[in-house]
């Protein structure tokens, strides 16, 4: 399976903020905000990633992730040129996809939960259909929203439904087979003149084949596509971050955590930022992996984000200890 980031879009809503830049490179508190996007694709397994970019901005990308060989992945990039909706990300992928079945993401999105790579895996396993992901919103008359029988077997993907018919958003996570890419080529564009991927959900939902699976309570999941939505995620980051001791978002860790990169590339990644918090945890990470174990990058307990709190809480232990707070 391969993976696509959709990092294209004018960001209108962050305007002025968007007008020389990214929306997807602006900060969400210690990171640029298509890692979070990248890592939940690594959780996923997957390897091989296109991003897609607005017109002009791939030099900005490829600056920050470079071929991502430093994540222990690859990583290419296409520009679009006009933005026409989510789905036509699949149109555009075509040629990088080549037949294989994929995981769509959109890069404003934040994903984080306990067990959530494990999820992930399961929907990418699957051979045939689609998979989406649906969260509880307090506002769903601003998302796609999915419409249960009685039974819970989903019936309709509504888009901004005035009188919605459940409280659960579609996220901006999509997993899709090999027909993705011939099945948008026979969407017509809808009133605004864009391919919509809850048009591509729904031929799935018509012919039976897809997954709905829900994030309960222990995932949460954010839209940083409004300067609200963007400082809520900043604030949620930090919160975890500075109460755990633990990264959100670290494509870094994460691949050495799934045994992708050895300490040695871990060591230098922190070298490039070595005078930033950031640098200094996966330094930190690093030295204490080289003690510990030998192979502490490739257990168990690293591919499943189990275990690593023990060692990250030593981490942040001896870290307050040289801020002189513990």
């Amino acid at each position: 399976m391969k993976g696509i980031i959709l990092a294209g879009g004018t960001g209108s809503r962050l305007w002025p903020i968007t007008h020389a830049t990214s929306k997807q490179l602006l900060p969400v508190w210690d990171k640029p905000m298509v890692f979070y996007p990248l890592t939940t694709l690594m959780l996923a397994g997957i390897r091989d990633i296109l991003i897609i970019t607005a017109r002009g901005q791939m030099d900005a990308f490829v600056g920050l992730l470079g071929d991502g060989s430093q994540f222990g992945i690859r990583i290419s990039y296409v520009e679009q040129p006009n933005p026409n909706g989510i789905a036509e990300a699949l149109l555009i992928g075509r040629e990088f996809l080549a037949g294989e079945p994929c995981a769509l993401i959109l890069g404003d999105n934040l994903f984080h939960g306990d067990n959530l790579g494990e999820r992930l895996k399961i929907a990418a396993a699957r051979p045939k259909g689609a998979t989406v992901f649906v969260h509880a919103v307090r506002d769903p008359e601003r998302y796609g929203v999915m419409a249960f029988d009685g039974q819970g077997v989903p019936l309709d993907i509504v888009e901004k439904p005035a009188h919605p018919p459940s409280n659960l958003a579609v996220t901006g996570l999509y997993f899709l087979d090999a027909s993705a890419p011939d099945r948008v080529a026979d969407l017509q564009p809808s009133a605004r003149g864009e391919l919509e991927i809850t048009d591509l959900n729904r031929s799935y939902l018509d012919d039976g084949l897809l997954h709905v699976e829900m994030l309960g309570r222990g995932c949460a999941w954010l839209d940083t596509g409004t300067p609200a939505s963007l400082l809520q995620a900043a604030q949620f980051v930090h919160s975890v971050e500075e109460r755990q001791g633990l990264k959100i978002g670290s494509p870094e860790e994460t691949a050495f955590r799934l045994g992708w990169i050895d300490g040695a590339s871990l060591t230098r990644s922190a070298g490039f930022c070595a005078n930033s918090e950031y640098g200094r945890y996966l330094g930190d990470m690093a030295r204490m992996a080289a003690r510990s174990a030998p192979d502490a990058s490739n257990s168990e307990t690293g591919r499943s984000f189990g275990l690593v709190a023990p060692t990250h809480i030593f981490f942040r232990s001896e870290q307050l200890k040289k801020e002189g707070r513990a």
